[in-house]
């Protein structure tokens, strides 16, 4: 064809109407299944492509999801639990025809111009990733008209949530250790305004009970490095044989491989002398020598989730929150 296929094209060859093709066009309502095989096979043999331009006009939607990352930017790279969302989301978006648009609000002006471009209409509706408790975002976005979801947090007023149940899988792993005869279980805990940081610290101290020693918790930030300092200050605080953890419970992946790190420099073997235990499984554990025991979270599931939640806010349902399970995988580190 000489010039570009249009829907007249399409509808021509395959003897249907320009109204049905629109329809398939547009999500397929009302086609009866042989008449959009013979559409689609008719775009196929016209190298129709359809202008998704023109179909924003006429809809007045994007056909975008944004993926909103609120903490520091250098986290997207150093933290593999984005990456594993970010490719997760991505494709289950995009079996339904929809792009993801990642975007960065970690600060004042980024969050602003955020709201902005989702404003004017760039975006359908947005997907928070892991938020702190206190963090106003996300209602603001939803204040905007804008269809939100947030991942990570059990529930929020206006907005559908998808996470993950954080509690049953920590007493599991206090269970685990205890059965391999740790009594000194120490915990490198997340922020305690991180829902994964509060519930999982939270989960720890109900599991180990009476004997909980608060010189035995640490506070990081569910990177490397805090992990690293969290392990130090640990040891540091019970320097004295008797009082030396045989066990740690990481708050995530990153946090237990920062820990595992000190541990070697300062001579204790894992798992010989101190089992090591993280959360996350999302690709880190098994990298590690010796690979991390670690609490898997349901990747697949997860990203399916969320990217069911919000189409079908950007369809016009309720918010509604989703809460999926977690298991402990037990690998030689434990």
């Amino acid at each position: 064809m000489s010039s570009r296929p249009t829907i007249r094209d399409v509808a021509a060859a395959a003897g249907v109407s320009r109204g049905t093709v629109s329809r398939v066009l547009n999500g397929g309502h009302h086609v009866s299944a042989v008449a959009r095989e013979r559409i689609e096979a008719a775009m196929a043999a016209t190298g129709y492509a359809a202008n998704h331009h023109a179909r924003s006009l006429a809809t007045g939607r994007s056909g975008s999801v944004a993926f909103l990352i609120t903490e520091p930017q250098h986290l997207l790279f150093a933290d593999p639990t984005y990456a594993r969302m970010l490719r997760g989301v991505t494709a289950a978006l995009a079996e339904r025809e929809v792009t993801l648009v990642l975007l960065m609000a970690s600060n004042a002006p980024e969050r602003a111009r955020t709201l902005d471009y989702a404003r004017a209409g760039h975006v359908d509706g947005a997907i928070v990733v892991a938020p702190r408790e206190d963090d106003p975002f996300p209602a603001e976005l939803a204040a905007a008209g804008i269809p939100t979801v947030c991942s990570g947090v059990e529930s929020a007023a206006g907005l559908s949530t998808v996470s993950v149940r954080e509690q049953e899988p920590v007493y599991d792993v206090v269970a685990h250790l205890r059965a391999r005869g740790r009594r000194r279980i120490a915990h490198l805990a997340g922020p305690a305004n991180a829902p994964g940081g509060r519930l999982r610290r939270q989960a720890f101290v109900e599991a180990v009970g009476e004997v909980a020693d608060p010189r035995l918790v640490a506070v990081g930030d569910f990177t490397r490095a805090s992990g690293a300092a969290a392990m130090s200050q640990v040891l540091e605080r019970n320097a004295r044989p008797e009082l030396t953890p045989d066990a740690v419970f990481a708050a995530s992946d990153e946090m237990a491989a920062g820990a595992l790190t000190v541990l070697r420099q300062r001579g204790f073997g894992v798992p010989d002398q101190v089992s090591l235990v993280g959360f996350d499984d999302s690709g880190l554990a098994e990298t590690l020598d010796p690979p991390l025991t670690t609490v898997a979270q349901p990747w697949d599931e997860l990203s399916q989730a969320l990217a069911d939640a919000v189409v079908d806010l950007v369809g016009g349902a309720p918010p509604r929150d989703v809460l999926l399970e977690a298991e402990l995988v037990v690998r030689r580190s434990s």
